[in-house]
C-alpha cells in the first residue's frame, strides 16, 4: 500500500506516533492540534498509523493538519494491515527518526506545548543517575545513561450541560477509567516515581532507543489493555526507567464513556489481564501479586462470579441509569469532604463490586478460550 507523504529531511527530536481505525474526525481534530505546537516544526514529526484500510482519514488528516497551518513534510500517514493498535504503533516505531517517543490516543487533543514538555522532561530525564541496584550495563551505553517514562495529564473534555451526566462525573473525579484524580505534582519532588502502573498509552513518552531495544509494544490481535503499563514495567526491570508525571504535558480527552462503555472496558481489562498473565507471567505477578492464571484463581472467579451475580445485577441497573441522571442532581464540588465529592466518591465505591465482577468475568472468558481450563 502507497505512504502518503514525504519524511522531513531533518531528524527531528520527537516522534509522536498516533494509532487510528475508521475514526476521521477525532484523528483530525488531533493532528490539527498538533500543528499548533510552541516546539518548532522541524524539532519533531508526526506519525499516524491506519489500522487497516481506510479511504476517509488520510483526507481529513491531510485537510486538518494544513488548515491548522501545519508543515507538510512534519505528518506521515502509515497505512497498515489490520491487526490491532498495538501492532500499529510497532510499525510506526520503525518508521520513526525522534529520539523521544510520545505516544499518543486519536481522540486527545494537544495543548500547544504539549510536545515541549514532553521533550523538556527527557532532556532532564538524560542526565538521571542509575538508581541503587542498577548496574552499568542497563544504564550506560553511548550516552544513553538514565531516561524516564513520562506520562501527562489528561482532563476529560466535558460534553454540553445538557448531555453531562452522573457518569461523566464519576469518569471525571473519580478513578473510574484512570487514576489522574489521585496524582498531584509536587515541585519540592518533581521526579518521584509514580510506578508502571501509571504510564497511560493516551499521552507518554519515552527514549525511542529504550522502546525498541525492549521490543516495543506487546500487540494481542484486537486486544484492549495492560499494553502501555506492560511496557513501563519492561523499562523500568531492565533500564530501570521511573514513570514521572509532568501535567504541563496536557492533553484533553475526547472520549465520552457511557456505562455500558465503562463495563465493556472491565470486561476487556479483565481478557487483557490473563493474556499478557499467560505470555509474561513476571509482569502478571508484578501487577497482581499472584498467579491469576492459576487453577486456584480461576476457581475462585467462577465461584465469585457465580455468588455476587444476583448482586451485580441489582447493581447494573443503578449504574446504567447514571448515564440518565442529570450531572448537577449532586451538588459540583471536587473539594475534599464537600458533599458533591463525598456523594461521588460513594457513588464509586459502591460501584466497585460490578467493576470487578465483570473484570472477572473477562478473565474467566479468556481462560475458557485458551481451552486450557474448560468447565467440567
Amino acid at each position: 500500500m502507497p505512504e502518503h507523504g514525504p519524511i522531513p529531511a531533518r531528524v527531528p527530536d520527537v516522534s509522536v506516533i498516533i494509532p487510528t481505525y475508521q475514526r476521521p474526525q477525532k484523528a483530525a481534530a488531533c493532528v490539527a492540534t498538533l500543528a499548533r505546537q510552541t516546539l518548532p516544526p522541524d524539532r519533531y514529526e508526526v506519525l499516524v498509523g491506519l489500522d487497516g484500510p481506510d479511504e476517509q482519514t488520510p483526507r481529513a488528516l491531510r485537510a486538518a493538519w494544513h488548515a491548522a497551518g501545519g508543515v507538510n513534510d512534519n505528518l506521515v500517514v502509515v497505512p497498515c494491515e489490520r491487526a490491532g493498535l498495538n501492532a500499529t504503533r510497532n510499525r510506526l516505531l520503525e518508521r520513526a527518526r525522534g529520539w523521544v517517543m510520545l505516544s499518543l490516543n486519536d481522540d486527545v487533543l494537544a495543548e500547544p506545548r504539549l510536545i515541549e514538555e514532553h521533550l523538556h522532561a527527557q532532556e532532564h530525564a538524560r542526565k538521571r543517575k542509575p538508581a541503587a541496584g542498577e548496574s552499568p550495563r542497563t544504564v550506560a551505553d553511548g550516552g544513553r545513561v538514565g531516561g524516564a517514562c513520562v506520562t501527562g495529564s489528561a482532563d476529560w473534555v466535558v460534553p454540553p450541560k445538557s448531555e453531562d451526566s452522573l457518569m461523566d462525573r464519576l469518569v471525571r473525579e473519580t478513578s473510574m477509567v484512570f487514576f489522574y484524580d489521585q496524582m498531584r505534582f509536587d515541585a519540592a519532588d518533581p521526579d518521584r516515581d509514580w510506578g508502571f502502573r501509571h504510564c497511560w498509552g493516551l499521552n507518554f513518552s519515552a527514549p525511542m532507543w529504550a522502546v525498541r531495544e525492549t521490543g516495543g509494544f506487546t500487540a494481542f490481535p484486537l486486544t484492549y489493555g495492560h499494553d502501555d503499563i506492560e511496557l513501563a514495567w519492561r523499562l523500568k526491570r531492565r533500564f530501570g526507567m521511573p514513570v514521572w508525571f509532568r501535567p504541563g504535558a496536557r492533553v484533553h480527552h475526547d472520549h465520552r464513556y457511557r456505562a455500558r462503555d465503562i463495563l465493556q472496558r472491565e470486561h476487556n481489562l479483565g481478557v487483557a489481564s490473563w493474556r499478557f498473565a499467560a505470555k509474561v507471567p513476571e509482569f502478571g505477578l508484578a501487577l497482581f501479586g499472584r498467579d491469576i492464571t492459576s487453577r486456584e484463581e480461576i476457581e475462585y472467579s467462577r465461584a465469585f462470579v457465580q455468588r455476587e451475580g444476583p448482586t451485580v445485577e441489582r447493581l447494573r441497573e443503578t449504574f446504567l441509569s447514571l448515564d440518565r441522571i442529570a450531572a448537577d442532581a449532586i451538588p459540583s464540588s471536587v473539594d475534599p469532604g464537600s458533599p458533591g465529592e463525598v456523594i461521588i466518591r460513594a457513588l464509586y465505591q459502591q460501584h466497585l463490586l460490578l467493576k470487578r465482577w465483570t473484570w472477572r468475568k473477562g478473565l474467566l472468558d479468556a481462560a475458557g478460550t485458551s481451552g486450557e481450563f474448560e468447565a467440567a
